[in-house]
Formats: C-alpha cells, sequence, structure tokens
C-alpha cells in the first residue's frame, strides 16, 4: 500500500481507510494534519485556516491558535467511485502476480482460503476503525497499539510496519530483476569488471534511476505516482485477461482439488494480497473477485508450469504479455518513494526543531538512499520471490492485517464487547497465530533449500 493512496496531499482530503502494513502497498497516517503545500512542505500543522477531513469523515477547522476544532461537520469532497477506486488501488499490488501460482499449488479449494482471510481482513479493518472513532487522539494503526498496550503497544506496531514495508520492498524488486530480463530478453549487456548478470545490471540501473524520487521533499509532488501504480496494476490483470479470451492457449489444464502440504506456504502469499486496511466492504469484495478470477484464470492458462510471477508464465511473443511485463517493471519504480513515506514523515518528528531544511533533506534522503541500496542487495542476493513473499505475509502481514487488530481491539473494549464477538475475535487470534507460526517455518524452510540449490548451481 502507499500512503499517497491515503493522503491527497496538497488538498482536502479524504481518509476512511485504516493503514495496516504494506503491499502491496504500506503507509502510516500522518501524525500531523497537513492541508497546504507550504505546511506539507516544512511537515507542520497547517495554520491557514483551511478544512480538512480526518479518518472519521469529520471535519476539523483549525483556528488562529492551531487548535483543532471538531463542531464543523461537511460533505467530503471526494465521491463514493474516487474512494473506492483509490482504496482498490491500494489493495492490489504485488500479490495479484502470485495468486495463480498459489492457487495452482494449494489446490482450487485454497480459493475459499482466500475469501476467508479477505473476509477476515474486512473485519478486523471494521474493528481498528471503531478503535479510531473510540479515540480521538488516535489517528493511525501505531495510536491504536499505544491505546491498546501503552509505549510497548507502539513499538510493537511501528516495527511490524517498518519491517513489512521493507521485505515487501525487497519482493518488489525482485520482481523488477525478474521481469527486467524477459523485457530485454534480446539485450546483450556485459560489463567485464562487474561480475553481475545482465538482469542485475538493468536492476541496478532502474533503482538508481529511482533514487532521487526519496529526496523529495513535498510529498503532494509525487501523488501522481500512486495513480500510475494503480494503472500498472490493473494492466497486469487486463493483460491477462485478454491472453484468456483472444490469445491461443491452451486453458483446459486440471486444477488439483487440494494439496494439504502446501497450504502453509499459500496462506503466507494469499495474507499478503490483503496486507492492509480500509473500511469499505465494496472495495475488499471488488479486490477478492479480480485475486479469485485472476487465480483461476493463470492456473488454467499454465497449469503446473505457472510462474510465481504470472508474467513470466505469459507467451513472450504476445503484445498483452510484453503490455503486462513492462507494467511489473514499472510498478515498483512508483513504489520506492511512497513506500518509503511513513518513513520520512517519521524521521521528520525525529529531527530536532532547530535543524535547518537542507539539512533535513540531506539526512532523510541519504537514509532512504542507504536503506533503498540496501533492499537491492538483498534483493539480487536472494531472488526468490515467491519463497520472500510467503515469509513476508506469514512473518508479517498476517500479524498487522488480523492478529493485533483483534487484540488491540479486545484490549481497548474487553469490557464492553458480547461474548460471542469475544470468541469469534480470539478465534482469528489463534487462527492467524497459527498460521504465522506454521507458515514462517514452511517458507523459511523452502527459502533455505532454494538458497542451497542456487548456490550449487
Amino acid at each position: 500500500m502507499s500512503i499517497l493512496s491515503t493522503l491527497k496531499l496538497g488538498k482536502s482530503w479524504t481518509c476512511n481507510q485504516v493503514i495496516g502494513g504494506s503491499s502491496h502497498n504500506a503507509g502510516i497516517i500522518a501524525e500531523k494534519w497537513m492541508c497546504c503545500d507550504i505546511c506539507v512542505e516544512e511537515n507542520k500543522v497547517c495554520k491557514c485556516g483551511c478544512k480538512i477531513v480526518d479518518e472519521r469523515l469529520k471535519v476539523a477547522e483549525i483556528d488562529k491558535d492551531g487548535n483543532l476544532d471538531d463542531r464543523y461537520h461537511v460533505k467530503a469532497d471526494s465521491s463514493f467511485l474516487h474512494s473506492v477506486i483509490n482504496m482498490c488501488g491500494m489493495l492490489i499490488g504485488l500479490g495479484q502476480l502470485s495468486t495463480p501460482y498459489a492457487l495452482e499449488n494449494g489446490g482450487w479449494a485454497s480459493a475459499f482460503l482466500l475469501v476467508g482471510l479477505g473476509v477476515a481482513c474486512a473485519y478486523t479493518s471494521h474493528l481498528l476503525g471503531k478503535c479510531l472513532k473510540g479515540n480521538i487522539k488516535s489517528k493511525n494503526y501505531t495510536d491504536i497499539g499505544q491505546e491498546a498496550f501503552g509505549t510497548k503497544g507502539r513499538v510493537i506496531a511501528a516495527t511490524l510496519i517498518y519491517l513489512e514495508i521493507f521485505m515487501a520492498l525487497v519482493s518488489y524488486t525482485i520482481a523488477l530483476n525478474d521481469n527486467l530480463a524477459r523485457v530485454f530478453s534480446g539485450l546483450h549487456l556485459n560489463v567485464p569488471w562487474i561480475h553481475l548478470s545482465k538482469a542485475q545490471i538493468l536492476t541496478v540501473i532502474a533503482v538508481l534511476v529511482a533514487l532521487p524520487s526519496l529526496w523529495l521533499r513535498n510529498l503532494s509532488s509525487i501523488s501522481f505516482l500512486s495513480t500510475a501504480g494503480i494503472l500498472m496494476s490493473m494492466l497486469i490483470f487486463i493483460s491477462v485477461a485478454c491472453i484468456a479470451a483472444f490469445a491461443s492457449v491452451e486453458s483446459n489444464h486440471s486444477i488439483p482439488v487440494l494439496k494439504l502440504n502446501n497450504i502453509p506456504e499459500v496462506s503466507g502469499l494469499y495474507i499478503f494480497s490483503f496486507a492492509g486496511h480500509i473500511v469499505s466492504i465494496v472495495s475488499f469484495s471488488l479486490v477478492t473477485m479480480l485475486y479469485t478470477s485472476l487465480a483461476f484464470m493463470g492456473a488454467k492458462l499454465f497449469g503446473q508450469g505457472v510462474s510465481s510471477q504470472i508474467t513470466l508464465s505469459m507467451p513472450r511473443h504476445l503484445v498483452a504479455t510484453k503490455i503486462a511485463l513492462w507494467a511489473t517493471v514499472l510498478t515498483p519504480m512508483t513504489k520506492y518513494a511512497l513506500e518509503f513515506a511513513p518513513i520520512a514523515l517519521q524521521l521528520e518528528h525525529v529531527f530536532p526543531s532547530t535543524m535547518s531544511s537542507k539539512m533535513r533533506m540531506l539526512t532523510r534522503g541519504s537514509i532512504g538512499s542507504f536503506l533503498l541500496l540496501g533492499i537491492l542487495g538483498l534483493a539480487l542476493s536472494v531472488p526468490y520471490f515467491e519463497h520472500v513473499l510467503g515469509l513476508t505475509g506469514s512473518l508479517v502481514s498476517v500479524s498487522i492485517s488480523i492478529v493485533f487488530p483483534c487484540v488491540f481491539y479486545i484490549k481497548i473494549y474487553r469490557s464492553q464487547i458480547s461474548k460471542p464477538t469475544l470468541a469469534l475475535n480470539l478465534i482469528l487470534v489463534t487462527t492467524g497465530v497459527l498460521l504465522s507460526i506454521v507458515g514462517t517455518i514452511y517458507s523459511t524452510k523452502s527459502l533455505a533449500k532454494s538458497m542451497q540449490r542456487g548456490h550449487s548451481t
């Protein structure tokens, strides 16, 4: 997920979604209210007297002293359709590439797990919305963690969010590397003094091209990347659908009913696809239908030969394939600055008030560049997309999206919730913990085996 899917900076903005982590896009709602470009640039509370909309669609008006007044209630300036599109764009991302692979390896019955996880995330997003509504001081996921468990809760929530951002960007970079090799399959590139493959050299170049976007201080200047990311994701889905409908590709491969031994790792791939929270049943329904249909299309088209990234299985000579490959290559390029935005905002709060604007930009840009280069190095060293993605889902995403929302809600509203509701939340917590433990073990073992085979080769 991307922060710019949540914040429409530079104007009055609507936020009817709760940030839980990334994918697929990950982000955190800004700690301070911001509404005009100047105030965003300086990262301070806007004192321009403009109106802004908070997460609960209330309007707060800032008086001359910079205090928020919650007495005013007006309609948000974002239409329902626009909000649904934005929220779908927030969820749809890297996860859609792996759903056909996950369905083929888990069996068609595992589609019920995909839908079930989507329903669970929709429910937990409702719980987080209630937690936000119950405390006007809570503005984001980490605030809810603090309300539930104090400083420890905030630290745990923030750690999980940033860890998911980091691991998701590693997966994005692996996808970039894999698909660049297909896009430039006919290119001969050999640098004698650099011991890297053609795909690795192209990946390094692509990351270096995206690197300057991390230095932009005015977040509204990168808001277009959010729209670009949504467009790229939709192009991938449309390309697969066109091949299924119009291309002369054999599409009668049988899908096994259930491969129970693969479910632990498959669950990590599925949960990563929903690694975000939005308070919109319509958006969750649309995204779940898209994931499910794409999973069945890809599995039927390519059968056991389906790759962990559907784009790598598509016939190279087709125009639709080329469009999908380029969309997959460009998606990570739109994600780096957006995914680093939460970290950049948090850094702004750590900097001393006496630090100059130039020094802030230099420090923040240097830290972002260092992290991105570290991500690049890790992605080139561990180029196993499905295992890294499954590990991210099992280790982090399930905790952010299912376990902790239920735990936070139980802790905050323990005296007010009914016994059936308490039982439901405890079942979700138990299920989430089991999926996390078993999935992490299986994904780690699979990753270790792949690395051993890679080294021996």
